[in-house]
């Protein structure tokens, strides 16, 4: 039987009653991504490229801490609260993504949502990954 390990990076808001990230064998799996600070506070209330930008970087943070990285992710979730907004600002979400991510595309998935559990979140993402070969 695989091994399960948890993550909660201390630079991502406290993980109460779940982890930010498990792994078992060569597979990741992170929680959904807010963009929030390490108090678990949501920044840039309202707008919806500088949450993307703080979320797709947490979840770059979840998956180094569990043996990952950006490059190894092999499918992302996108959920947010307003898809004409979304699609309104793809430049900069797509600028804000490759600072991340690069030009790795990996299979992907967004879903317009009525709330997320943090009140003021527009954005959460999910991810499956690999970790890196040792």
């Amino acid at each position: 039987m695989l091994e399960i390990e948890l993550f909660n990076p201390s630079q991502l808001g406290p993980g109460v009653g779940f982890s930010h990230a498990a792994a078992a064998g060569p597979l990741v799996m992170l929680g959904g991504q807010v963009a929030c600070d390490s108090s678990g506070r949501v920044l840039a209330p309202g707008d919806i490229v500088g949450q993307f930008r703080v979320a797709i970087a947490n979840v770059a943070t979840a998956l180094e801490a569990a043996g990952s990285s950006p490059p190894q992710a092999l499918k992302l979730t996108y959920f947010v609260t307003d898809v004409g907004a979304y699609r309104a600002n793809l430049t900069a979400i797509g600028e804000a993504y490759r600072e991340v991510f690069g030009r790795h595309y990996p299979a992907a998935s967004l879903f317009e949502v009525s709330a997320l559990f943090a009140p003021d979140a527009m954005v959460e993402i999910e991810c499956l990954a690999v970790r890196r070969a040792t």
